[in-house]
């Protein structure tokens, strides 16, 4: 059954200039790509969207990081899609990634770590109408 998920590519990634080649990665894996936008997002936009990080210590880096350039938010669609994006993302912390996943290959550290994507069908739900619009997604 085709599941869709949600992903961005983060702005240390952007600003490298790995967008293609991890969307490339993102294909060659099977995922459809159902809508992709390039878009900013101000801090408090951040804030709203890692809302349930907000008692973390890391809400305020990975805020002010999540609106420090460009960013690519994107909905994802294929079978397992949520789980086979968590697996291909590889670990948080691209150190204890495994290789061939797109953090071992692209990413710098455990907070500039270039993808996000949800954990979860509640959460896939929530991230998707954050970033898009339903006539975006038809």
């Amino acid at each position: 059954m085709s599941q869709r998920t949600f992903s961005i590519i983060k702005p240390d990634a952007v600003r490298k200039g790995y967008t293609a080649a991890i969307l490339a990665e993102l294909e060659k894996a099977g995922f459809k790509i159902v809508a992709i936008k390039r878009i900013s997002i101000s801090n408090a936009q951040a804030e709203g969207f890692y809302h349930v990080h907000s008692a973390r210590p890391f809400f305020g880096s990975l805020t002010q990081f999540m609106s420090s350039g460009p960013i690519f938010p994107m909905v994802l669609e294929k079978d397992n899609a949520i789980a086979d994006l968590r697996k291909l993302m590889g670990a948080t912390n691209p150190a204890n990634a495994e290789e061939g996943t797109i953090r071992k290959k692209f990413a710098g550290s455990i907070e500039e770590n270039a993808i996000h994507g949800s954990d979860a069908e509640d959460t896939a739900a929530f991230e998707i109408g954050y970033f898009f619009a339903g006539l975006e997604l038809a």
